[in-house]
């Protein structure tokens, strides 16, 4: 009987996926509490069990007026102790167990958020995915999940642990397929160099369904970062597509240059000219007209994910548009005349040197602008007459001064 109850419990070990020691302390701990429900039971007792023999005796000892143990151990099993402690060990045995299962499947999960999981999805509703991960299941919120993506039951798909909670029924844990780390991991799984630290991605801006821009950066001179991460044929940046249902991915070389940097974030786009605002953080960028709807994107998009790529505030100008600013910038409020806009029937201001018509606003405001700078050029050649005119009176009495001490000296 000991035999084959030594091989039950080795068998239950390995099918609970809990170590034999684990299992012979919690038999242990369950015929204690089974023991400790009898009338008469010591106060300080406890069930040791031989593993070999399968043997167990319950021991105790006396306690002081401190309620401290005092004294040898004694042996104190009752000899009805098997047949009253069964049913009784049955029920706390399995108890503990299942306890055991939930702090095991916590422990192995606990601190591996940001790692990714596979998963086959179990069943849907309004409110999350269920995912089965093997010994655990995974909740996937509808808050992150990809708009418009309803894979079927039954599918596997890979998913970005953002959330590991314990609880009573054991862990809950919540993923991703939204988030951009789950970008950042899929190509450490499928690109080696990335895996081994010789290519990092340094920057991930991330429009879930859509389209995503990563900027890539190579430790080895003697390794192209884009190259790498796409792949001979586009294999490996493929099988990403593929794992995202068709998100495209734009891969970019990063830069410490933010101008260069901001030029290659806004590919596929051709930028002819960057400028830098460290104080305000922007980067106004100047593309040729043929680019300007490219450069944008679709609702903005592109440059949407640029300035997310990049930590910049980008302003995309054409160079038609940067023509008319500056020559705005030079017009001569002054002079010209008020015409009929024949498109839109409004008054509009023509400068007499030519160039786009003004509108009224837009008059109003430079010339409100020209006469502030007039008013201040004003003020500034007032302020210089006033010090001309103060150094000409102190040079005047000092010619005076030195006229009486001449004087004063000849008498």
């Amino acid at each position: 009987m000991n035999a084959e109850m030594l091989e039950a419990m080795q068998a239950l070990a390995v099918d609970k996926g809990i170590s034999v020691d684990k299992l012979f302390a919690v038999l242990a701990d369950a015929l204690e509490s089974a023991y400790k429900k009898m009338p008469d039971a010591h106060e300080y007792a406890w069930v040791t069990i031989n593993p070999e023999t399968m043997e167990y005796r319950v021991m105790a000892q006396e306690l002081d007026e401190d309620l401290e143990p005092i004294g040898e151990e004694f042996d104190v099993t009752p000899d009805n102790f098997g047949r009253i402690a069964a049913v009784t060990t049955k029920q706390v045995l399995t108890q503990r167990i299942r306890e055991e299962e939930r702090e095991q499947k916590y422990e192995e999960y606990a601190g591996r958020e940001g790692d990714i999981v596979t998963g086959i999805i179990q069943q849907s509703d309004s409110r999350y995915t269920l995912l089965d991960l093997g010994r655990v299941e995974a909740l996937l919120p509808r808050a992150e999940q990809v708009p418009n993506e309803r894979p079927d039951s039954n599918t596997r798909i890979k998913a970005y642990i953002v959330e590991v909670r314990k609880t009573a029924k054991g862990p809950q844990i919540v993923v991703s397929r939204t988030h951009p780390g789950l970008i950042k991991r899929l190509f450490e799984l499928e690109v080696p160099e990335i895996a081994d630290g010789i290519v990092e991605i340094r920057s991930c801006a991330r429009e879930p369904g859509h389209r995503t821009k990563i900027a890539v950066w190579s430790n080895d001179p003697n390794v192209d970062p884009v190259g790498a991460c796409v792949g001979a044929s586009g294999a490996r940046v493929r099988m990403i597509v593929n794992e995202l249902r068709g998100e495209k991915i734009d891969i970019v070389p990063f830069s410490d240059e933010p101008e260069e940097f901001v030029s290659r974030a806004l590919s596929p786009a051709k930028v002819k000219e960057v400028r830098t605002d460290l104080e305000t953080g922007t980067a106004e960028v100047i593309v040729p007209d043929y680019q300007l709807s490219l450069a944008i994107g679709k609702d903005g998009q592109n440059a949407r994910l640029s300035a997310r790529l990049t930590g910049w505030r980008i302003d995309i100008k054409s160079e038609t548009q940067l023509e008319e600013e500056e020559a705005y910038e030079k017009v001569d409020w002054a002079e010209g005349e008020w015409v009929v806009d024949p498109d839109t029937g409004e008054q509009v201001w023509q400068p007499a040197e030519g160039g786009p018509a003004i509108s009224a606003e837009d008059w109003a405001a430079g010339s409100e602008d020209e006469e502030d700078e007039v008013e201040e050029s004003a003020e500034v050649e007032e302020a210089e007459t006033e010090v001309e005119e103060s150094a000409e009176v102190q040079e005047a009495e000092t010619e005076v001064e030195e006229s009486a001490e001449v004087e004063e000296v000849k008498e």
